[in-house]
């Protein structure tokens, strides 16, 4: 049985991992590397296998960077099935499509071939099973099961049974307990091999007082400055999250009402798709289900105005301050955020807010870093608002949890794969691993195979 990481490997973005058994070839994830302009130029690098082999692919979650390069996989040849929970089947047609027409724009732009197209994206979805957890099924030689891992709605970790032995991929684990999805669940105590995310590997985040407090606290300083709040939202999860967290805060008077923005198509759509399983108790925790039971709307509230079109969103600049405004794309490497950041990163009455992860190389890490200075659609932008970030917000586990997680099946792992981290992350998590779990750990190489 070999396994080879052909995206994932010392890189946060663009997992791709290929489970081999008596000729069958499981894939799981096919994402879209992001964040630097070599990291994007490789979305358009041959694949490394043949896509008309593959037995199957399994889909952890639907961001971007593990299912954005599937419709390319489709589009040169791919026709077995594509499994995953229902939620991620429902988000990932969105997510695809919005991909779509960015990357097409970016194609035309480079005169390059479209990485793949709307019809690519319509049969992708076409091949595209729903399977809830806990409902193993077969794909030749392997026996595959998805269980919670309260990343996001509907986020799995995998765990494959061949050859006598278990190997788990954990996708993305979860910041748990989230506002209102499920947390994740345990690490099978016999598991033989696992792969490890280690986005936040070295890292503790705040807790989730810590995180509504500070919230609360910026979007108040913003307010007596008189200017406005942006924050750079991922259209998925962090967005609903920020949602559910200012409808609490509106509710106990601990914010003072003003306009709030939700500046994101993307993001208004996949709203619905967590509406569509609000009182679904696989996906949503008991507080989540109440709350929708009482009839509170836990994505709406006074003040709050979504922005579908363009013209609704030209028009958030003529109401005055103070005011909020969230929009994609959450490490402002593209999205309408980026036109609120040139009109409003030069003034220091503002601020910016920044609840997810900004990898190297993104204009969000740039402006974190402290840049006086950044290019925002090719003009230079003085940066004089006052950025901040909580990682409290990211959805993925810290290092605690992760370890929490792994120590669930110390005794018994054969060996430990650390990936979707950068080197610092990714090599702190591993220290622990050997230190504190004495479990035999590695950071796979890109393309590097292994014999399981």
């Amino acid at each position: 049985m070999k396994l080879t990481f052909y995206g994932g490997a010392q890189s946060v973005t663009g997992a791709a991992y290929l489970l081999e058994s008596g000729g069958a070839k499981l894939l799981v994830d096919c994402g879209l590397a992001q964040g630097s302009r070599y990291a994007e130029a490789a979305n358009w690098e041959p694949f490394p296998y043949n896509p008309r082999e593959l037995s199957a692919l399994v889909v952890t979650h639907a961001h971007i960077d593990h299912v954005g390069r599937i419709p390319k996989l489709v589009k040169e040849g791919y026709t077995s099935p594509i499994y995953s929970t229902p939620p991620t089947r429902d988000f990932s047609e969105a997510l695809l499509l919005d991909s779509e027409h960015i990357l097409g724009e970016e194609a035309e732009e480079k005169r390059k071939e479209p990485l793949y197209t709307a019809e690519d994206v319509a049969q992708t979805v076409r091949q595209w099973q729903g399977v809830g957890y806990h409902e193993p099924f077969s794909v030749g030689p392997f026996t595959v099961e998805m269980f919670d891992a309260g990343h996001i709605l509907g986020s799995a970790f995998i765990v494959i049974s061949v050859e006598g032995k278990k190997i788990v991929f954990s996708g993305d684990l979860g910041n748990s307990p989230a506002p209102f999805i499920q947390p994740r669940e345990d690490l099978p105590g016999d598991a033989d091999f696992v792969l490890v995310e280690s986005v936040y590997g070295g890292r503790v985040h705040e807790n989730i007082d810590a995180r509504r407090d500070t919230l609360e606290n910026l979007v108040e300083d913003t307010v007596k400055r008189g200017g406005t709040l942006m924050i750079p939202a991922f259209a998925l999860e962090r967005t609903q999250e920020l949602l559910y967290e200012l409808n609490t805060l509106t509710e106990e008077g601990r914010i003072p009402r003003v306009p709030i923005f939700i500046d994101s198509p993307l993001a208004i759509r996949l709203t619905a798709v967590y509406e569509k399983y609000s009182r679904n108790p696989l996906y949503f925790n008991r507080d989540a289900i109440d709350a929708a039971k009482r009839g509170d709307a836990i994505f709406k509230f006074p003040g709050l105005a979504m922005t579908m079109t363009r013209e609704e969103s030209d028009a958030i600049a003529n109401v005055p301050p103070p005011k909020v405004i969230i929009a994609g794309s959450g490490m402002s490497q593209g999205g309408r955020i980026l036109r609120h950041e040139m009109r409003y990163l030069p003034d220091p009455k503002n601020a910016i807010f920044f609840v997810g992860y900004q990898t190297r190389g993104s204009l969000g890490r740039r402006i974190l870093d402290g840049e006086a200075e950044v290019t925002v659609n090719r003009m230079k932008i003085p940066v004089r608002a006052h950025p901040s970030v909580i990682s409290g917000y990211s959805a993925h586990a810290d290092q605690p949890q992760l370890l929490e997680w792994l120590s669930g099946a110390r005794g018994g792992i054969r060996k430990a794969f650390v990936v979707q981290g950068e080197e610092e992350e990714a090599n702190a998590l591993m220290q622990k691993m050997r230190d504190e779990l004495a479990i035999v750990t590695h950071i796979p190489a890109p393309n590097e195979s292994v014999v399981l």
